[in-house]
């Protein structure tokens, strides 16, 4: 028999459930309620009760997509405010403005960011389409984005230019963002009609509110709330008050996710705008827009994008493996650190200051840095020992010079009985020390 409202929660234990998996009805009730369990994998549960619930136990800040294929991202579905009180779920994204007149310039510079950090790919992910003023030349814009692969913002308040860029590429799943009190009605048809998400505008806070209220009234949630472009100061202020009011106040009418344009906070200063998106990335900005980025401005904001999206109870970690260092080849010396990628940076980049060919051997520590995994047993003559056999280490370099980290000297003398074909060396204790160590040694043995 259905179930109607809540009553799941007063169900009595029921054994050997085989459409959820769950041994009682309270088990499952519970894992429901803190937002473990779908409760659609419940069949005893009427339609009503599934929406109900499903209402109930939602993220206060609604989840959505945008973008398909390769280029599909989450935004939303946060719980927190802060990142040490659990994580945050959807990293922020970025979009760089291209018009008609810039496009290809723009597009050449941009395409040419795109590499991989610890296993995670580093590129800009949307464009954003400024209106010129020429709808002919909108819609010719949007199909030239469109062939990039990348995810599209429609940046526009004009319905006319926002249709004929829809028309084009509506089946990429864009975001409309454009939606203000005097086109709200034409924006959110297109929105329904097209099934896209929609950015929706005000000029403060208070004009926010009500015309996110007003577009939920007309039936559409799939909204960004746009932190608006008045001055820096309103748009921080906005950014914390919408994360607030929909976590800590528990306003669904805020919980969306947000989109910032700082490339009309601070036109033309790419170094302002570079530290207004940094600034957004850690508060609180769904979608960060920039006039460009390119690699000087790059390197450093995803760095902090990828820190700060990151679980804190899982240290990021380098995959094992050996990384040539100055173009070095087989008869190279090598050295040997730990998997943790804070450790692995700060070595490499010493390493390659040094301009010492090396082959740098990274066994799995989890996760630890040099003296903890010495302390957890991760980091011993064992476990390098192993990973030079298991890799074939021996056969694929033909020096057999290892050094190890100074602080883990220790492992010197077990280290040359299990690798009695190899000759240990220590390098000093600080990571800055290994220029002048490198070099020295380089010389000595030339």
């Amino acid at each position: 028999m259905a179930l109607k409202g809540l009553d799941i929660f007063k169900l009595t234990p029921k054994s050997n459930c085989k459409e959820c998996g769950f041994p009682t009805c309270m088990a499952f009730s519970m894992k429901v309620a803190q937002g473990a369990v779908d409760i659609a994998k419940c069949p005893h549960m009427s339609d009503d009760a599934k929406a109900q619930l499903s209402e109930a136990t939602a993220p206060p800040m609604k989840s959505l997509t945008i973008g398909t294929g390769d280029a599909e991202y989450k935004l939303g579905g946060e719980t927190v405010l802060y990142r040490h009180e659990k994580t945050f779920v959807s990293r922020d994204i970025f979009a760089v403005t291209v018009d008609a007149d810039n496009f290809d310039e723009k597009w050449a510079e941009v395409s040419k960011v795109d590499y991989d950090r610890i296993g995670e790919r580093m590129y800009v992910e949307l464009l954003d389409l400024e209106f010129t003023g020429d709808v002919d030349k909108y819609a010719e814009l949007a199909e030239k984005a469109k062939a990039t692969g990348r995810a599209i913002v429609i940046d526009t308040t004009d319905k006319d230019a926002a249709r004929k860029a829809l028309e084009v590429c509506a089946d990429t799943k864009p975001l409309l963002n454009g939606a203000n009190a005097d086109n709200m009605d034409d924006f959110v048809a297109m929105a329904q009609e097209f099934k896209v998400l929609l950015g929706v505008q005000g000029t403060d806070l208070d004009s926010i509110y009500d015309n996110v209220k007003a577009v939920e009234g007309k039936g559409f949630k799939d909204i960004v709330i746009d932190l608006g472009t008045v001055s820096v100061k309103s748009a921080f202020e906005n950014a914390v008050q919408v994360r607030r009011a929909a976590l800590k106040g528990g306003d669904r009418t805020m919980g969306y996710p947000s989109i910032v344009n700082v490339a009309k906070l601070a036109p033309g200063d790419l170094h302002m705008q570079q530290a207004l998106a940094s600034l957004f990335t850690v508060k609180y900005g769904s979608i960060v827009v920039l006039e460009n980025l390119t690699y000087p401005m790059a390197l450093p904001l995803f760095g902090l994008r990828q820190n700060i999206y990151t679980d804190p109870q899982k240290p990021m970690t380098v995959e094992p493996g050996i990384y040539p260092i100055n173009g070095a080849d087989e008869n190279s010396i090598c050295c040997t650190t730990v998997d943790f990628a804070l450790t692995y940076f700060v070595v490499s980049g010493e390493l390659e200051r040094s301009g010492v060919p090396i082959n740098m051997i990274i066994s799995d520590a989890g996760g630890y840095s040099v003296l903890t995994a010495w302390a957890a047993g991760k980091l011993s003559a064992g476990s390098i020992s192993k990973f030079i056999a298991e890799n074939g280490i021996d056969e694929k370099i033909k020096n057999h010079t290892l050094i190890i980290p100074g602080k883990v000297a220790v492992l010197k003398g077990e280290l040359e009985q299990k690798l009695p074909d190899w000759k240990i060396v220590v390098a000093p204790n600080e990571a800055t020390d290994l220029v002048k160590f490198l070099k020295d040694y380089s010389a000595a043995n030339a």
